[in-house]
């Protein structure tokens, strides 16, 4: 029993000292903040309506869809009372889905009968309020809330009662689609809505003037004045297109270079035989476990010119070849070079070492994840390929080169086109480290986009921004997969 039981008490014990250890680190720092147990509980309901406002909207969905494929009506009168209901349901799904576009300025409906139809839904809810509030049955606090309780309750109703008009059937695709609904939900708002909505913006000249796309204005003029501004004109502040692309191509070069470079060594040292293997492992997800905020936010001070670790090695250094200058006889000019040019950095002044630091900081961030990915490529691969290649006699270089690279290519290959994508809009270092500075010299493609967003506000020519960014990355991957064949593995 208590060996049952000792895992559960040893976690209850672990979170009850973090929060007591945390509360005793934050209790004098909390007298200047005005957060209220009521605002917490205020902000807790609306995240939780909020969350179980989705979770019912794919309930229902859910539901739906069970009942098309797994349930049947009774007689020919049922199926045509079951399969209008099915109807009125999909035309209000249908109108929800192009209200809630129209709302968010994905287009515009005309006024009218045709914005009429599809604003039913809002105008049913609106008239239940009214209703509700006329009898006085609830407050005008509440009345929204009851309102749109009321009408999912119907819509209960009629599940039930379809319920109660079909029989089960069995269905070979229904379950299918019933695993890919929430998923098809969740791509289409996170993903292809605000795919759509930039290529709209991208054709506007929306910026602060126009209040954002209040008053902003559409069509093909527009889309090219902003791509020609792009190209032409400055992105940010001062910086031009090429200049901020090459110094972004530069930068994904050498980060995807070390990574896989160092992800490699330290994939292969892990992968021999050896004490406390795992502890190791461990250690080497470190820096990628750690939020990079986090990790960025400690490095940026490790760079400060006087307090910094890295200006209080390269100090001692300098005066460890001064000390040896000085006292090393006929290697005294060699020492005296080295003391003259090693010693502390203007990491955030100079705009070289400035790039230098950002570099530093996504290298160390980014060879764990390398590292793990290949490490799970090496432990795939059979020892029996290099036991056949040892007894005729290759080396391990011949080894390395002729088995483990090519088996680690279809590993390698998505790992190394993610790499690149993600170090090609890698905004976090940059902005956390230098902001970009000094004078814009360590700015990528990314960084200037969101200066272009919100320094100076605009919206049509940023997002324009956006869509060349992604069409360089898709050029990329397109042309990186026909040459390198890296996927031939997986699809032949």
């Amino acid at each position: 029993m208590a060996r049952k039981y000792f895992p559960v008490a040893l976690w209850a014990t672990i979170v009850l000292a973090l929060y007591f250890l945390l509360r005793a680190l934050f209790q004098p720092h909390l007298s200047g903040i005005s957060l209220t147990p009521q605002i917490v509980m205020a902000r807790a309901q609306e995240i939780a309506f909020f969350v179980l406002a989705i979770a019912a909207g794919i309930g229902m969905v859910e539901l739906y869809l069970y009942q098309i494929f797994f349930r049947s009506p009774r007689s020919r009168l049922t199926n045509a009372l079951v399969r209008l209901i099915q109807a009125i349901f999909a035309l209000f799904a249908f109108q929800l889905i192009v209200l809630f576009f129209d709302l968010t300025d994905l287009f515009r409906l005309p006024e009218g009968t045709l914005k009429a139809f599809f604003s039913m839904p809002l105008t049913l809810s609106s008239w239940l309020r009214e209703r509700l509030l006329q009898s006085n049955f609830v407050s005008q606090e509440n009345a929204s809330l009851v309102s749109n309780l009321l009408l999912f309750g119907i819509g209960i109703a009629l599940f039930i009662l379809i319920h109660q008009m079909t029989q089960p059937r069995t269905s070979r695709l229904g379950f299918a689609y019933l695993l890919v609904a929430p998923a098809f939900i969740g791509v289409l708002f996170l993903i292809v809505y605000p795919f759509l909505f930039e290529i709209k913006l991208a054709f506007s000249n929306a910026s602060l003037g126009t209040q954002a796309t209040k008053n902003a204005s559409y069509g093909l003029i527009y889309g090219w004045e902003n791509l020609k501004t792009l190209f032409t004109g400055n992105v940010a502040k001062d910086a031009k297109f090429l200049e901020v692309f090459w110094r972004t191509i530069l930068w994904t070069v050498i980060n995807v270079t070390f990574h896989v470079t160092g992800g490699m060594i330290l994939a292969l040292l892990l992968h021999r035989p050896m004490k406390l293997q795992g502890f190791y492992r461990t250690l080497l997800v470190f820096p990628w476990a750690i939020p990079t905020t986090i990790a960025a936010m400690a490095l940026r001070n490790e760079f400060d010119l006087r307090y910094g670790f890295f200006n209080i090695m390269l100090s001692n250094i300098h005066n460890f070849f001064s000390d040896l200058a000085s006292q090393a006889g006929m290697l005294a000019p060699a020492f005296g070079w080295l003391a003259a040019h090693i010693g502390p950095v203007s990491w955030k002044q100079d705009p070289f070492w400035a790039f230098v630091s950002v570099l530093i900081t996504n290298i160390w961030l980014g060879i764990p994840f390398m590292s793990v990915v290949i490490l799970g490529g090496l432990q795939s691969i059979s020892h029996e390929y290099y036991e056949a290649a040892e007894m005729d006699g290759a080396s391990k270089w011949q080894m390395f080169r002729h088995i483990t690279l090519p088996l680690l290519r279809p590993v390698l290959t998505p790992a190394i086109i993610l790499g690149v994508i993600w170090t090609f809009n890698k905004f976090d270092v940059i902005y956390l480290i230098t902001q970009g500075g000094p004078q814009e010299k360590t700015d990528i493609l990314v960084s200037s986009m969101y200066k272009a967003a919100f320094q100076f506000y605009r919206y049509g020519f940023t997002a324009m921004f956006a869509l060349v960014i992604f069409l360089i990355l898709l050029a990329f991957t397109v042309i990186y997969l026909r040459v390198t064949g890296g996927l031939k593995a997986t699809t032949e």
